[in-house]
């Protein structure tokens, strides 16, 4: 009978996922059926009509990803911090809520499951020994109640299968309920599958899961020995899925807790590691704004600790190079300038000796001529150089006084020019009745300056360009471009030729100057709020574009008339 087969433990459970049942509960581990019907959302591992393939997502989780990775690089460290904690926070919620989840998922279906299957397979045999030897349909059908009566509340259907040339009677307890046509195919076979193997009962209790208008619900069946009726149980598992359902939501308001804990958990953790980070930034904004006695409280023995006491280590030693060769500097700058003005005296009596000799040369021995020369040439050269030295020297002291004054750039330029000799080898480009506020004699420096390095290493003819140009808040700007005919400078010497003492080459004879005219062009324009630059022309040649405001911004240190210190020879030769 059923019982002996209850007794023996043989059930087989027909589920997709191969879903058994516990020992000691009616079915055995290890054999399963694979399942037509369908499948209980609730299954793990159940198919939902209509879902998308992971593919279809994968275009649209790669732009997720980029952008995520865009805002993370975008954003500050702290923000940066806080989601990484947040995330590390979502994905351990997450995961140790699902690993709950599924864990009661399948306690609490498995329970209810073997409690059903239990009762059945035992009320079933109890009615089964009960009935007479000739039972009718009318037996049958009071069994079918009798057994849903005395289960926990679910539907039983009996089919019975007399002997030859009898008619099969159906029994069912509710037939607005559970028919015998809701059994599903794949059950009825296994159920009524005759097992002859030793040691084995005839028939065993399987079951299966179904779906019926969105509800979860169990059908077990199995087949009484001994020539008994086969039965089959249907009962809903609704309230095990609200169950798992609160249960759901339950986990799933605790992982958003939990994510909100960490995002606050995480902003005092990023506040109290970058509280250090900033007063490290901070100390560096002091320093970079020339505070070198910038120093950093040291707290704690952590890493940011040693941090900042490698900081200050730095700080300390940079302060001592500083002072060093500020000292450095401020020494060769006043022996520049104390040596500048000792010579200029004895300069000045030297020049006014080498006129003499000069007005003289024709009547001296013809021997004597050429060393006459060289002595006034080199004469005025070192007069030059001592003026340049002695510029530099108040453009350092920040003494450098200007004269300004309404001027017309191309007058001023063609002064400039014809002052020099140089109109047959300069051509100019310039509508006149462009006026700036400048200092003409500053002016005149630098426009000597740039053009007589153009003749002298660019060659004839140079030609110089004035035009105006218009800057910011309405203002206008003054452009002078003079562009030679020669090579060009070359690429590395390029970012130098306004260096002090700078020459493209240590060969260059000693007349081609001293490495100061290109140095001080530059200063003087940036006296007037402007600036020079240097570039090579596509079709060849060098270019040095001065750029001068037409009304600078800066106060006028003299007033007009007043006499300016020398604004330093022109070298024409590069910075």
């Amino acid at each position: 009978m059923c019982a002996a087969a209850a007794r023996q433990g043989r059930g087989r459970a027909l589920v997709a996922q191969a879903d058994p049942h516990r020992p000691g509960c009616g079915v055995p581990a290890g054999r399963a059926f694979v399942s037509v019907a369908p499948e209980d959302p609730e299954d793990p591992g159940a198919s939902r009509p209509g879902a998308r393939p992971a593919q279809a997502d994968a275009p649209r989780e790669g732009r997720i990803r980029g952008w995520l990775r865009a805002l993370l690089r975008l954003t500050s460290l702290r923000l940066r911090l806080v989601t990484v904690f947040a995330l590390v926070a979502l994905v351990a919620a997450v995961s140790v809520s699902g690993i709950a989840y599924w864990l009661n998922r399948d306690a609490v279906l498995t329970r209810a499951q073997n409690a059903a299957l239990r009762d059945f397979r035992e009320t079933l045999g109890e009615q089964a020994s009960v009935l007479p030897e000739e039972s009718s349909c009318g037996d049958y059908t009071g069994m079918a109640g009798a057994v849903a009566r005395n289960t926990l509340d679910y539907q039983v259907v009996l089919r019975a299968e007399p002997a030859e040339g009898g008619r099969i009677c159906t029994a069912e307890s509710d037939p607005a309920v559970f028919a015998y046509a809701m059994v599903p195919d794949s059950l009825v076979e296994a159920v009524n599958d005759r097992r002859d193997g030793d040691g084995e009962a005839a028939y065993h209790l399987y079951w299966q899961r179904i779906t019926v208008d969105g509800d979860p619900y169990l059908i077990g069946g199995t087949r009484v020995m001994g020539g008994g009726p086969t039965g089959y149980m249907y009962v809903s598992l609704a309230p095990e899925r609200d169950d798992l359902n609160s249960l759901a939501w339950s986990l799933g308001i605790a992982t958003a807790l939990a994510v909100i804990g960490s995002v606050l958990l995480a902003q005092a953790a990023a506040t109290m590691v970058l509280r250090p980070v900033q007063r490290l930034s901070d100390a560096a904004q002091r320093l970079g704004e020339g505070k070198l006695d910038t120093r950093l409280e040291v707290r704690g023995a952590d890493e940011l600790a040693e941090l900042t006491r490698t900081f200050n280590r730095s700080v300390a030693s940079l302060e001592q190079r500083v002072k060093d060769l500020s000292a450095r500097e401020a020494a060769s700058r006043r022996f520049v300038a104390d040596m500048s003005h000792e010579l200029r005296t004895p300069m000045t009596a030297i020049t006014a000796m080498t006129e003499v000799l000069e007005d003289e040369v024709d009547n001296l021995d013809p021997m004597i001529a050429p060393a006459v020369q060289l002595v006034v040439s080199e004469t005025r050269r070192l007069n030059d150089l001592v003026e340049n030295l002695m510029e530099v020297t108040r453009f350092d002291a920040g003494t450098a006084r200007m004269v300004l004054d309404e001027v017309d750039i191309a007058d001023q330029v063609t002064a400039c020019i014809d002052a020099r000799a140089w109109l047959d080898a300069v051509e100019l480009n310039a509508d006149r009745g462009i006026i700036a506020r400048l200092d003409p004699r500053r002016l005149d420096v630098i426009l000597a300056n740039l053009i007589g390095n153009a003749l002298k290493h660019g060659g004839s003819p140079v030609s110089v360009t004035i035009r105006e140009e218009a800057a910011a808040h309405g203002a206008s700007t003054v452009l002078v471009e003079v562009a030679d005919r020669g090579p060009g400078i070359p690429d590395e010497v390029l970012p130098h030729v306004f260096d002090r003492f700078y020459k493209a080459s240590a060969s260059r004879p000693r007349s081609d100057g001293s490495g100061l005219g290109l140095s001080i062009a530059l200063e003087n324009a940036h006296l007037h709020g402007g600036d020079i630059s240097a570039h090579n022309a596509k079709d060849g040649g060098a270019v040095f574009t001065l750029r001068l405001p037409r009304e600078p911004d800066l106060p006028e240190r003299q007033p007009a008339g007043a006499e300016s210190r020398p604004g330093g020879p022109a070298e024409g030769e590069p910075g």
